[in-house]
C-alpha cells in the first residue's frame, strides 16, 4: 500500500486550500470549469501536458490517449487536468523542429511550475518532443511518467514492407536513377505511413522514446507499443494510474535521472542501432539533470556493447512492431543486464532489475543473442580530429563497411540551397571518391541544425550504382537515414569551425576504425585560410529566432540554451 499524502502536503494546497483571498478565486474558478469541490480538493492535481495538434502525424491519436491517462488518473484518485504544449511535427515544422525544441522544453518547465500542479504525465514521441518535455520536467523536477506516442503500422507497398524515412530515401534514389517513375512513387505515397503514430525504424523517435525507458520514466514496454494497438491505450491508462502513486510517494524525476540511469540509456541507444540524433538530445536532458554527459561517454561505452537489434536502418529486416513482438525493451535488457545499473529505481518500479525480471525475447533473429550480435560495437562512433576538434560522429553500422576508411578530395558546399542546386553539375567533377562537404547547417548556420546530412549522390552515380559516399557537414541526419555521413561536427563553420576552412580539392581521411577525422592540410596553411575568415551575417535580428542565436550552445554539449543549462534554483511561485 502507499502512504496517502495529507491534503496540506500537496504542492496544489497552496493554491487550493488556504483560507486567503488567493484560494477563494481559485476554488471559485474551479467551480467555474464545472467541476465539484469532491473532484479535487485534497487530491493530487495531475497536469496531462498534450503535444497534439492536427498537423502532427506522429501525434494525431494523442487527444484519445489523453483520455485514457485521465481515466487512470481519476481512478487512482487524482485530479487530471490537460494542457495543450508546442506539437513540433518533424514533418512539417521549419527550417526543423531542432530550432524549437528549447521552446517546447521552456514552455514545459514554465508551464509545471506556474500552475497548481502536484506531478505531470508528458505525452510525446516524435523526434524533438520526447527530450524537449523530459528536459523542461526535469528542471521544475515533479514526479513525472512519460507516455510515448508509439511507432505507426509498417508501410506496404506490391507486397513490400517499408519503412517510414528509410524506404522514403531509397525509392527517391531509384527514382533520380530512373529505375521507378511516377505511377511508383504516387503509390509509395499511400503505402509508406498507414497510421498514427511516429516512425516505426529505429529512428530518432523510437530512439528516443526507448531511452525514455531505459531512463526508467514510462511504464514498462511503453516505447514500443504500436500507436493504434489497443495495448497502447492500456499503457496510457497504467501511466495514469501510476502518476498519482508517484506523487504520494513523492518520487521526483531527480530520483529517476541519475548518472547510473543515463549510462544505461547511452548503453541501451547504442545496442539498438541507435539514431546520431540521441547523442545531442542525451546531452542535453542530462544536463538538464545535474549530469555531465560528454561525447567520450557515447564512445566509451559504444564499445562494451554489441548491437543486438536488427531493426532497420541500423539492422537489415525489422521494424518496430517486431521488435514489441519479440520482447521489447524489457526483452532486449533482459540480453544485457551485466551491462546496467540494476539497483538504481523507475516510475514503475524500486530497481530496473525488478522491472526486467521476467523478461524473455520471443524471436533471436530480431533481438539478437549476445553470441550472434549485428554489429560487435554500438552504432555511433565519435570521431576526432583537425577537422572537428570538439568532436563529431558517424553511424557507421549504416555505411558502406569500404567507406569507413578513406581519403578522397572534398567538394565543398556553402549552404543546403547550393548544393541543391548545384549538386547534379557536371563541371562539379564529382567521382564515387570524392567527399562531399556541406558547411553552415550546424546550430546557429543552419539555423537549427536542420537533417541536411544526408547529402544527395549525384543522379550520375546513382545511375552507375553509387549508393553510398563520405559525407561531412555540421548538420544532423534523419534516424531514420543511413549512408557514411559524418555529422555534428563541432565547432561549426559558421561560427569559424575548421570546416569553415576546407576548400574543394582539399583530400580528407575519415578513418572510424581510429576514430579520426583529418583534413590533410598543414596547420600553417590553415592559420592563413583562418586570418582571411569573415563570419557571415546574423541569421535573426530580432524575435526567437534572435534569443536562439545568442544562447544556442554546439552540438559536443547538447544544442540547449546557455541561460536553461546552466545550475542554478528557480523558486516555486508565491501562490497565495
Amino acid at each position: 500500500m502507499v502512504d496517502m499524502k495529507r491534503p496540506e502536503e500537496l504542492r496544489s494546497h497552496q493554491w487550493y486550500g488556504t483560507d486567503g483571498l488567493r484560494s477563494f478565486s481559485h476554488r471559485a474558478r474551479t467551480r467555474q470549469l464545472g467541476y465539484l469541490p469532491e473532484e479535487h480538493l485534497g487530491k493530487p492535481v495531475i497536469a496531462v501536458l498534450n503535444t497534439w495538434s492536427d498537423i502532427n502525424p506522429c501525434h494525431v491519436h494523442l487527444r484519445d490517449r489523453a483520455q485514457a491517462v485521465k481515466r487512470g488518473v481519476w481512478q487512482a484518485g487524482g485530479f487530471p487536468l490537460e494542457f495543450p504544449v508546442s506539437t513540433l511535427s518533424e514533418t512539417f515544422q521549419k527550417p526543423t523542429p531542432m530550432l524549437y525544441r528549447n521552446l517546447l522544453a521552456m514552455e514545459t518547465e514554465e508551464l509545471l511550475r506556474s500552475y497548481p500542479v502536484d506531478g505531470a504525465v508528458l505525452m510525446g514521441g516524435c523526434d524533438k518532443s520526447t527530450p524537449a518535455l523530459l528536459m523542461g520536467a526535469a528542471s521544475v523536477d515533479l514526479p513525472t511518467v512519460f507516455v510515448p506516442a508509439g511507432p505507426m503500422l509498417p508501410g506496404h507497398w506490391r507486397n513490400e514492407v517499408l519503412g517510414s524515412g528509410t524506404d522514403m530515401w531509397k525509392y527517391w534514389d531509384d527514382k533520380r536513377a530512373g529505375l521507378i517513375g511516377d505511377c511508383e512513387m504516387t503509390e509509395l505515397e499511400s503505402g509508406l505511413a498507414r497510421s498514427p503514430g511516429h516512425c516505426m525504424t529505429m529512428g530518432t523517435a523510437s530512439t528516443l522514446t526507448a531511452a525514455a525507458e531505459a531512463l526508467g520514466v514510462t511504464v514498462p514496454g511503453a516505447s514500443s507499443i504500436p500507436a493504434v494497438d489497443s495495448g497502447h491505450d492500456r499503457m496510457a491508462a497504467a501511466s495514469g494510474l501510476r502518476i498519482v502513486e508517484l506523487v504520494h510517494q513523492d518520487r521526483r524525476l531527480s530520483d529517476i535521472l541519475t548518472r547510473e540511469a543515463f549510462e544505461d540509456a547511452v548503453l541501451t541507444v547504442l545496442g539498438l542501432g541507435v539514431s546520431t540524433n540521441a547523442v545531442i538530445h542525451l546531452i542535453a536532458m542530462a544536463g538538464r539533470a545535474g549530469v555531465r554527459l560528454t561525447l567520450d561517454d557515447f564512445d566509451r561505452i559504444a564499445r562494451t556493447v554489441p548491437v543486438l537489434a536488427d531493426v532497420r536502418p541500423g539492422g537489415e529486416r525489422y521494424l518496430m512492431e517486431d521488435f514489441h513482438f519479440a520482447g521489447g525493451l524489457p526483452g532486449f535488457l533482459s540480453r544485457i543486464p551485466d551491462l546496467l545499473h540494476l539497483d538504481r529505481p523507475t516510475v514503475a518500479h524500486d530497481t530496473l532489475r525488478e522491472q526486467i525480471a521476467g523478461a524473455q525475447v520471443y524471436d533471436d533473429d530480431v533481438i539478437r543473442p549476445r553470441d550472434n550480435p549485428v554489429a560487435k560495437e554500438g552504432g555511433v562512433a565519435v570521431l576526432r580530429g583537425n577537422l572537428c576538434p570538439d568532436g563529431a560522429v558517424i553511424k557507421h553500422i549504416a555505411a558502406e563497411p569500404q567507406l569507413l576508411r578513406h581519403t578522397g578530395p572534398a567538394v565543398v558546399f556553402d549552404d543546403y540551397r547550393t548544393m541543391q542546386r548545384t549538386i547534379n553539375d557536371p563541371g562539379l567533377g564529382i567521382t564515387a571518391d570524392s567527399v562531399l562537404v556541406l558547411r553552415n547547417a550546424g546550430p546557429k548556420g543552419g539555423p537549427g541544425m536542420p537533417e541536411y546530412g544526408m547529402l544527395p549522390i549525384p543522379d550520375h552515380l546513382l545511375k552507375q550504382g553509387v549508393r553510398d559516399m563520405v559525407r561531412i557537414s555540421d548538420a544532423r541526419m534523419s534516424g531514420t537515414s543511413y549512408g557514411a555521413c559524418v555529422l555534428h561536427v563541432a565547432p561549426e563553420s559558421y561560427v569559424g569551425g575548421p570546416l569553415a576552412l576546407v576548400r574543394t580539392g582539399d583530400r580528407i581521411t575519415l578513418d572510424v576504425e581510429a576514430r579520426t577525422l583529418r583534413l590533410e592540410v598543414d596547420d600553417e596553411e590553415l592559420e592563413r585560410r583562418r586570418a582571411r575568415w569573415t563570419p557571415p551575417p546574423e541569421r535573426y535580428e530580432r524575435g526567437y529566432g534572435a534569443l536562439y542565436n545568442e544562447q544556442i550552445t554546439q552540438a559536443d554539449t547538447g544544442c540547449d540554451f546557455a541561460f536553461l543549462a546552466r545550475p542554478g534554483q528557480v523558486p516555486d511561485p508565491y501562490a497565495g
